[in-house]
């Protein structure tokens, strides 16, 4: 994988679509793992800081020590890192605005749908702005034409399918989600430009530095497949620099 960033203490890399970050129930007969792929690229032992869902691609963390792993995985969780994620989303949303809609814990990974436990929701909140948009002559649905959005995601709360669960709730799914987008526009995109993953991605982090504190912004590309769909449709120039 390429690495964004490397010291003596933190590994930042750009997951692939499709790579798991480390072994997991959610799909028990997966056999590559990122974990153990930038382990075995680095030559020493990693240690993850936070999930990113097998279908997105973009910035992930590892700790290089314990110590690193935990600080970073620290700051996860009291929610002080900034991540930025673009993704292309059916119709046309607001050009700015917040999805404060609290998510259930999910806990059946296997089951159709979600399955969630018996604790009340939990507060999520999601900041987006609309970076492009386009409608292309294809009677997908029962109009004439598709409307389809080029969006910037800051995730405020970090809830397991945040961005994809809230973009599902207020009728924006992004393209290629397999569990909560439309299967028709998913298909029409896979057959017009050859790409079937979920067009979504984790495009920046900025964080403290998990041992001497100082700040860090960690960039990454978009892969190439996803570039791929940003250039047919003409948005290369919408993209944040």
């Amino acid at each position: 994988m390429d690495i964004l960033y490397r010291d003596d203490d933190l590994v930042a890399v750009h997951k692939p679509s499709g790579l798991l970050v480390h072994r997991s129930d959610i799909d028990r007969h997966e056999t590559r793992f990122a974990v153990q792929s930038v382990r075995d690229q680095l030559g020493c032992r990693v240690y993850p800081a936070h999930r990113l869902d097998k279908p997105t691609s973009g910035v992930l963390l590892f700790g290089l020590t314990p110590a690193a792993g935990r600080a970073l995985s620290q700051a996860f969780e009291a929610q002080t890192v900034d991540k930025r994620y673009l993704a292309v989303v059916r119709g046309w949303p607001d050009e700015s605005g917040e999805i404060d809609h609290p998510l259930r814990r999910i806990v059946d990974h296997y089951a159709p749908g979600e399955v969630h436990d018996d604790s009340p929701p939990q507060a999520a909140l999601t900041r987006f702005r609309r970076l492009a948009t386009i409608e292309l002559p294809w009677a997908v649905d029962r109009y004439p034409s598709s409307r389809y959005a080029l969006v910037e995601l800051d995730p405020q709360t970090g809830r397991r399918h945040q961005l994809r669960r809230h973009l599902k709730h207020v009728s924006h799914p992004i393209i290629g989600d397999a569990t909560y987008g439309k299967g028709r526009h998913n298909r029409a995109f896979a057959e017009a430009f050859g790409v079937s993953r979920l067009l979504l991605a984790c495009t920046r982090m900025s964080f403290a530095h998990p041992v001497d504190g100082r700040p860090l912004t960690v960039a990454c590309p978009l892969a190439a497949d996803f570039l791929q769909v940003v250039d047919a449709l003409g948005w290369r120039d919408a993209l944040p620099d």
